[in-house]
């Protein structure tokens, strides 16, 4: 199996090439469950971060990375987009995602009262990998529309062109893989 290996701080990962299409592989770099990773990119990305209020992530992926960056800045509480509407949201905010890793269109949500909360506040975006930015573009709809005052984007990885992107705080490049024909 080819592999592809990044360097985050003093942390490196053997991470597998994956197809996601007929024409292009990633780098499958799984965030979610890698507790030494979380702990060793959350101060990294803290001290690249201008003044936030609250950092906010979509499901599910980006959870322990935004909890533990929380603890960094000090923060009591940090936001997540769910993927569906929940039976404890009033009035949420809806929009439509598809990202590079996801086979067909999903739904990112805000509840109401996690939207008043960011209401007027310099929030943070914080995902994973940035590649298309495709899901980030969905979060700040619903962050725009709440009212909140994007300040920053931020992720551990930026993939393939996003790396070029001068609008993203990120830790280490990850390139993109042509398959072979």
């Amino acid at each position: 199996m080819k592999t592809y290996t990044p360097e985050v701080g003093s942390l490196t990962r053997e991470l597998p090439i994956i197809p996601i299409s007929d024409t292009l592989s990633i780098a499958s770099f799984v965030l979610l469950g890698d507790t030494e990773m979380v702990c060793e990119a959350a101060p990294l990305v803290a001290e690249k971060l201008p003044a936030v209020d609250v950092l906010i992530t979509a499901e599910a992926k980006g959870i322990p990375f935004v909890h533990e960056l929380s603890k960094h800045l000090n923060m009591s509480r940090y936001i997540v987009a769910r993927k569906s509407v929940k039976a404890y949201m009033e009035d949420p905010l809806m929009t439509t995602v598809h990202s590079i890793t996801t086979q067909k269109e999903q739904f990112l949500c805000l509840d109401r009262l996690d939207a008043e909360f960011i209401k007027g506040k310099r929030v943070a975006l914080i995902d994973d990998v940035i590649s298309s930015g495709e899901s980030l573009r969905a979060l700040a709809k619903l962050v725009n529309s709440a009212g909140a005052n994007i300040v920053a984007q931020a992720a551990v990885l930026a993939e393939g062109d996003a790396a070029n992107r001068d609008d993203i705080i990120f830790l280490e490049k990850l390139p993109l893989f042509p398959n072979e024909q």
